[in-house]
């Protein structure tokens, strides 16, 4: 995702009410019968991440990025204006009520992006079902990036193809690894795996969790999951 990104335009419509804990048909776990290709996803714990951008930091790293895009971010919301007192530390602009957001390619199950690709490059892996490009057939007409409603992708200026967060398939989950930004998490806010599996971490995390999708009213079906915080005393 470019840095020139408005990162707004990701949550409009959504906002903090798309992080309140609404019960979203889709969200179950399901079972996975002999032969069933996978469904990965990928959750995001509000309750634990602290904004230290090491995600996006292994993300660009490992997905040699040039220097002025990123597949993700983190965006910062707070719960009271800039510049107020917090009452519970007494300082101003405090962290006390920090929040952070994902923003990252949802890894729709029903992908616009996919749909108005003339070439084929923006594809659907077959083997995973991960939302992927093939750059050999990229050329380069942004179709995909106007059809993303969450304004996630972005043209790599260096290959001059289209991109997008694909949980690191080529780079890292085809030799059997975590995606970047999951290995480098050191608050265990990001959880990866296939939902399909019911014996998975992912599947039974997700079982026993209230979360939420980003826009859930578009009708694409996002394979990134978020788990809000829970406000003290509820």
């Amino acid at each position: 995702m470019s840095e020139k990104i408005d990162r707004r335009k990701f949550l409009t419509g959504a906002g903090a009410s798309s992080l309140l804990l609404l019960p979203l048909g889709g969200c179950g776990t399901g079972g996975k019968s002999e032969g069933s290709r996978p469904h990965y996803v990928m959750v995001f714990d509000q309750n634990k991440c602290v904004g230290c951008g090491d995600c996006k930091t292994a993300c660009n790293e490992t997905n040699k990025l040039p220097k002025g895009v990123a597949r993700l971010a983190l965006e910062r919301q707070s719960k009271r204006p800039a510049g107020t007192v917090c009452p519970h530390c007494g300082k101003v602009d405090c962290d006390c009520d920090r929040k952070f957001v994902r923003v990252s390619c949802q890894q729709c199950e029903d992908a616009p992006c996919v749909k108005v690709c003339p070439t084929g490059a923006a594809m659907r892996d077959p083997k995973t079902g991960i939302v992927t490009m093939d750059t050999s057939k990229c050329v380069g007409c942004k179709y995909c990036i106007a059809a993303c409603p969450y304004n996630v992708r972005f043209i790599n200026e260096e290959t001059k193809v289209a991109d997008n967060c694909d949980f690191c398939l080529h780079s890292r989950l085809e030799k059997g690894e975590q995606p970047a930004c999951v290995e480098s998490c050191r608050y265990d806010a990001l959880i990866f795996g296939d939902i399909n599996d019911p014996k998975s971490y992912v599947s039974r995390l997700l079982s026993v969790k209230d979360s939420v999708r980003i826009k859930p009213y578009l009708g694409t079906q996002p394979s990134l999951r978020y788990i809000p915080i829970v406000k003290k005393g509820v």
